[in-house]
């Protein structure tokens, strides 16, 4: 009488525990899929770039800022500036931000001028990677004009824009900031120049902006590869 008191007690014990398992499972079904949202997705990638620095005094400022934001971008210097300013361009790097070639001079390339233009950027980096002691494989050129055998020939890559806010003509910050965001879409790259107050200005409230709208900033070398 033991013995089978011992069996049905065993048989209503995994009863029970299937019948807490089959629960459980139905509950679990029953939960809304933000149980999923613990790994929070990605936001949408954007670059924000700056031409002609590094300047003496404004990208200062802007470093100040996009650290305190935490964020990177990228700075397409010119190589007289590197020469003449390798302090900032040393923090640029330190800071994590992605360094590029912007010529020599801001020489824009012409039909007269291919193996000047060529010239201009083997020496601009040359420039930086005397100072950071690294290479750029990547190149804005002036106002866009490329030669796409330089590619090849000098190992580099030519980043444009798709967003141009004009902000080296406008001291209206909040045209600047309006222009950006009404725009901003995954993937594009802000063209802007850390040559003035009020770009510095506008550049950290885009920032600001867009990164409450859900866009995560990125440096161009990860919209070009990943």
């Amino acid at each position: 009488m033991n013995l089978n008191r011992r069996i049905l007690s065993c048989i209503i014990l995994l009863f029970l525990l299937a019948l807490i398992c089959i629960i459980g499972v139905l509950e679990k079904e029953k939960l809304p899929v933000s149980g999923r949202a613990v790994k929070k997705d990605a936001g949408k990638k954007i670059a924000l770039t700056f031409d002609d620095g590094p300047h003496p005094f404004y990208t200062q400022q802007l470093l100040k800022g996009l650290k305190e934001r935490d964020v990177k971008v990228t700075f397409f210097i010119t190589g007289k500036n590197v020469e003449a300013y390798p302090e900032i361009v040393r923090e640029i790097h330190a800071d994590g931000h992605l360094i590029g070639n912007h010529t020599y001079n801001h020489t824009q390339l012409s039909s007269r001028n291919q193996e000047s233009f060529k010239q201009e950027i083997i020496k601009t980096n040359e420039a930086i990677r005397k100072v950071t002691g690294e290479d750029t494989i990547y190149v804005r050129p002036p106002y866009g004009s490329w030669n796409k055998e330089f590619e090849k020939e000098l190992n580099m890559f030519p980043v444009l824009w798709t967003i141009d806010p004009l902000d080296w003509c406008s001291s209206d910050v909040s045209c600047i900031v309006k222009n950006v965001c009404a725009r901003a879409d995954e993937n594009d790259i802000i063209l802007m120049h850390d040559q003035y107050k009020t770009t510095v200005t506008a550049a950290l409230k885009i920032v600001d902006r867009l990164t409450e709208k859900g866009f995560e900033f990125v440096t161009v070398d990860e919209l070009m590869f990943d």
